[in-house]
């Protein structure tokens, strides 16, 4: 290989798939290639806990068509003229209370790049990995382009949600097909399915649970696996998201060998006034309360990641209304994160995922 071939197939590192002979026409850009990219996409997370970096977040989130399906006539008016005046201050002070004050970030930001970071440890050079938001930055077409000069001409990309939604799993690879769709030369590229009744991720969970439930100093008579809501009309509509959580619940509850009635799946974090899956994990908290139940544990399996909706909506809501309702003991038991487990089950939908490309 001359001097100018190499040059250009090795620019930023990018090892070669295959050795070239023919040397590049002068002038001809360098280029990268014989990488493979792995990036991780998770929700996203606002920029600041104040007014105007929680309504810009907000107002990305809440106008994907994905994640509202109300008409646009009745919604726009809704989003920009009531809900992005009166609910940046509120969601900002919910932040706030969970904020990472040393990097100054949502800990879903913290936790991702970590999980990120840890990944590409066990990936050798080959494989680059990196992660995006579908909302708020670091932004997926930016990520993309990242992993493209960087010699990436194959990338998976990886939602990071085991249960699949079109709120949630789709408009991530939305975000990152409308990146392509702007590409001269675009990657080829794989999407990673859901992985809500892997082994490895049920054993993950399940091993995780019973590691926290062993640190307790109290045992629960009852446990709640709680899942982000969706609205009942996107799962008439065939979304499979409610089935794959009830899956899940089911075969971790079976992994601890609980009765039905000691851990059970509830939705949480519904908005608006349209039904949404049920049954609620506050009314349940609130009705367990009232039924007398005294220890109460809830576990989010259906995060990769701690956020606002794990840290102070069931750490903080939830615990309040348990304990304003006469319950005695409550935990939240950590999402997977980027412990062991979290890590384990995230390299093992990558490298699987990966086949054919990497070995």
């Amino acid at each position: 290989m001359n001097e100018v071939t190499k040059t250009a197939v090795l620019e930023r590192g990018a090892t070669p798939l295959a050795p070239t002979t023919a040397p590049l026409p002068a002038g001809h850009p360098a280029v990268a290639w014989g990488r493979i990219g792995v990036l991780l996409m998770n929700l996203g997370t606002p920029e600041g806990t104040s007014y105007w970096p929680m309504r810009r977040y907000l107002k990305e989130f809440l106008s994907d068509r994905r994640v509202i399906e109300v008409p646009r006539a009745i919604w726009w008016p809704l989003l920009n003229l009531v809900i992005l005046t009166k609910r940046p201050g509120p969601k900002g002070r919910d932040y706030a209370s969970i904020w990472n004050t040393d990097r100054d970030e949502g800990p879903l930001k913290t936790i991702t790049r970590s999980q990120a970071e840890k990944l590409q440890a066990t990936m050798g050079d080959r494989v680059v990995v990196d992660w995006a938001m579908r909302y708020g930055k670091p932004e997926v077409e930016a990520r993309i382009q990242a992993l493209l000069d960087q010699g990436c001409d194959r990338i998976l990309l990886v939602p990071l949600y085991p249960q699949y939604a079109a709120a949630t799993s789709a408009t991530a690879c939305d975000q990152a097909f409308r990146a392509l769709m702007k590409m001269r030369w675009q990657p080829t590229v794989r999407v990673s399915p859901p992985y809500h009744d892997d082994p490895v991720y049920i054993d993950a969970v399940a091993a995780a649970i019973r590691r926290d439930l062993d640190a307790l100093d109290f045992e629960p008579e009852v446990i709640l696996t709680s899942f982000h809501g969706v609205p009942k009309s996107y799962l008439l509509k065939g979304d499979p998201y409610h089935c794959q959580c009830v899956k899940t619940g089911r075969l971790i509850r079976e992994a601890l060998g609980y009765s039905p009635e000691r851990m059970r799946v509830t939705f949480q974090s519904r908005f608006g006034n349209e039904e949404w899956l049920k049954p609620y994990t506050d009314e349940t908290v609130k009705e367990l309360a009232a039924q007398g139940i005294k220890r109460l544990a809830i576990v989010a399996p259906g995060f990769t990641a701690d956020c606002l909706e794990t840290l102070e909506e069931l750490d903080g809501e939830n615990r309040h209304y348990f304990e304003e309702g006469g319950g005695e003991h409550f935990a939240y038991l950590p999402c997977l994160n980027d412990g062991p487990e979290g890590m384990r089950v995230i390299a093992h939908v990558v490298q699987r995922e990966l086949r054919g490309w990497i070995d």
